[in-house]
C-alpha cells in the first residue's frame, strides 16, 4: 500500500459502475494488527453487511485480517469512493468507541480491482478467504472466525 504522499495514485483513473465486480483492499493505519482482536473485526464485518443489506453492494466475499481486508462486492446505487467512505468511517467511530480511543484507523485510499466478465469469481473468492492461511495464522480456513463468501 503507498505511503499517504502517493495515496492520490489510487484514485488515477479510478472508475465507478454499477452492476461491476470489484476487489476492494484496506489496511489499518501503520499497519497496526488491530484486528487480531475478534470483536474488533467483527465491527468492521457489522459495516459489510450493513451496506450489503441496505442494497449498496451485494457482498460476495471478505476477510478482515490483523491488518487490512479483502472484500469482493458488487456495486450497485453508490460509486465505490462512497462506499468505502462510509464502511471506513463507520467502521472507524465503532472500533474508536468500542477501545475508548480517537484516532485515524484506517489508513488514506484504498485498492480497488474491477473485474472483468471472463474472470472466475469463485476462484477470486476462495483467494480472498485463503488470506489466513497464506499469512500462517490458521491451517484451515473454517477455524479463522472473519470471513464469508456467498458461496460457502
Amino acid at each position: 500500500m503507498p505511503t499517504s504522499k502517493n495515496a492520490y495514485r489510487l484514485r488515477i483513473g479510478r472508475h465507478s459502475e454499477q452492476g461491476r465486480l470489484y476487489l476492494l483492499t484496506s489496511t489499518t493505519q501503520q499497519r497496526r494488527p488491530i484486528f487480531k482482536d475478534f470483536h474488533l473485526g467483527r465491527l468492521v464485518v457489522e459495516q459489510f453487511r450493513q451496506a450489503h443489506d441496505e442494497g449498496v453492494v451485494t457482498s460476495k466475499a471478505w476477510v478482515v485480517m490483523p491488518d487490512h481486508f479483502h472484500w469482493l462486492i458488487e456495486l450497485n446505487d453508490k460509486t465505490l469512493a462512497e462506499v468505502m467512505c462510509r464502511v471506513k468511517s463507520r467502521s472507524s467511530v465503532t472500533v474508536n468507541q468500542a477501545c475508548r480511543s480517537s484516532g485515524r484507523l484506517w489508513q488514506k485510499g484504498y485498492h480497488d480491482r474491477a473485474l472483468r466478465d471472463e474472470e472466475d469469481i469463485k476462484d477470486i473468492a476462495r483467494y480472498i478467504i485463503k488470506n489466513p492461511i497464506r499469512a500462517r495464522l490458521t491451517t484451515r480456513i473454517g477455524d479463522y472466525p472473519l470471513w464469508d463468501a456467498c458461496w460457502m
